[in-house]
């Protein structure tokens, strides 16, 4: 996947903190996400900041393997 500058400049970021309650889930669950890879983040410091698409693709991608009776 090719990032181009129009992508970063539309790029919203939100903290692990703002992810969590959108998923209303703890900020530990949102830091197991990361680190098992199944949320790609950008690091800024020490911390991290996901990109609001990324989010939206783990949620397509996890309400796709919901729907799937194989899964």
């Amino acid at each position: 996947m090719t990032v181009t500058e129009d992508d970063l400049r539309a790029a919203r970021f939100m903290t692990i903190a703002e992810v969590a309650l959108v998923l209303r889930v703890s900020r530990m669950t949102v830091y197991r996400l990361v680190h098992g890879g199944q949320l790609r983040v950008a690091r800024v410091g020490r911390g991290f900041r996901v990109p609001e698409l990324e989010l939206r693709r783990y949620l397509r991608e996890a309400f796709d393997q919901s729907a799937d009776p194989a899964a």
